[in-house]
C-alpha cells in the first residue's frame, strides 16, 4: 500500500513546535499509513504553493480567529488544484508550548485526518466510477493507438504509391506536352494551288508532276507527300522550302532558255534535199501544143 504524503501549513514558527509536539503521540505510519513530510510556516501564498505542490493531503492549521479563517480560506482557494485533498485544522488560541494543551492539538489533528479519510470514502464510489471510465478510456486509447499505427503504416504505403504515381504523372505530362507541341507543329494536307499562291501569288502554279519529281530528287519521300492536288508534310516549313526550291528551279530554267540563241531547223539527213528547178527551164503558164509534144518525144527518141 502506498504511503500517504501529508503536509501541514501553519502561520508561524511557534505553531511548528506545537504541531510537532502533538505528532509525537501519534503512530500515523503504523495506524494510518501516513507520513508527515513537511510542516511549513508561512502566510505567503506563493511559498505555500511551492511547498504544498504534489501532496496527497494538505492540512491548513491556522488559529480559530478571524485572521486565521481568512488565511485558511485564501490558501484553500489558491492550493485546491495543486494537491489531492485539503483539510482545515483549527489551532486553539494562545497556543505557545507553556500554555497549550498538546493533547487537545493532538486530538484535533487526529480528527482532521479522520475527516479527510471519511471524505475520501464519500468520494470513493465516484472515484471508482472515474477509475472505471479511465480504464475504459485507456482500453479505447490502446485500441485507437493500434488502429492509428495500422493507419499510419497504410498512410506511409499510400504516400509512397502516391509519390510513384505523381512521378509517373509528371513524366506522362511532360510527354503529353511534347506530343502536343509536335501535333501543333504538324500540318494538315493543303491544296497545292493554295500553298503556291500563298508564296507566289503572281506566278502560275506548277504541274503536280514537277512537285513530285522535286520530292524524289531532293530525297524527301516519306516526309512530303504530293497527290490529288494536295501536298502534306510533317511541318509547314518543309512545304514552304519545297515550293521555294521548285520556284527557284523554274525561274533559273526560264532565264537560261531566254538567253539561248535561236538556230534555224536543219533538214534531216534521211530526207532528200529538194531540187529547185533552174530558172531558164521554168516556163510560167506553158501552153504545150500536141504537135510540139510529139516532136519533142521524137527528138528524145533519136538521141
Amino acid at each position: 500500500m502506498a504511503i500517504v504524503d501529508v503536509r501541514i501549513l501553519v502561520e508561524g514558527a511557534s505553531d511548528v513546535e506545537v504541531v510537532s509536539k502533538a505528532l509525537q503521540g501519534l503512530a500515523l505510519g503504523s495506524e494510518y499509513n501516513i507520513t508527515i513530510s513537511a510542516i511549513i510556516p508561512t502566510t505567503n501564498v506563493e511559498i505555500a504553493k511551492s511547498a504544498a505542490a504534489g501532496a496527497d493531503l494538505l492540512i491548513i492549521a491556522t488559529d480559530a480567529d478571524r485572521v486565521g479563517r481568512e488565511l485558511a480560506e485564501r490558501l484553500f482557494n489558491e492550493l485546491g488544484e495543486m494537491v489531492g485533498h485539503i483539510e482545515r485544522m483549527k489551532l486553539p488560541l494562545g497556543h505557545d508550548l507553556e500554555h497549550v494543551d498538546v493533547e487537545l492539538v493532538r486530538k484535533e489533528l487526529k480528527n482532521t485526518l479522520v475527516r479527510a479519510g471519511l471524505k475520501s470514502l464519500q468520494v470513493l464510489p465516484e472515484y471508482m466510477e472515474l477509475r472505471k471510465q479511465l480504464l475504459d478510456i485507456k482500453g479505447r486509447y490502446d485500441e485507437l493507438a493500434n488502429e492509428y499505427e495500422a493507419i499510419y503504416k497504410e498512410h506511409e504505403d499510400l504516400q509512397k504509391k502516391y509519390n510513384e504515381l505523381y512521378s509517373e504523372y509528371k513524366r506522362l505530362a511532360s510527354e503529353n506536352e511534347g506530343l502536343k507541341e509536335l501535333l501543333e507543329k504538324r500540318t494538315r494536307p493543303v491544296k497545292i494551288e493554295d500553298a503556291w499562291k500563298n508564296l507566289f501569288p503572281a506566278d502560275p502554279v506548277p504541274d503536280e508532276k514537277i512537285l513530285s519529281l522535286a520530292v524524289e530528287k531532293l530525297g524527301l519521300n516519306g516526309k512530303i507527300i504530293v497527290g490529288q492536288g494536295y501536298i502534306f508534310a510533317e511541318e509547314d516549313a518543309l512545304i514552304e522550302e519545297l515550293l521555294k526550291t521548285v520556284y527557284l528551279s523554274l525561274a533559273v530554267k526560264e532565264e537560261l532558255e531566254s538567253e539561248k540563241p535561236k538556230v534555224e531547223p536543219r533538214a534531216s539527213p534521211s530526207e532528200p534535199k529538194p531540187v529547185e528547178p533552174e530558172n531558164e527551164n521554168i516556163v510560167e503558164n506553158p501552153e504545150v501544143k500536141p504537135e510540139e509534144l510529139e516532136r519533142l518525144l521524137k527528138g528524145m527518141g533519136d538521141e
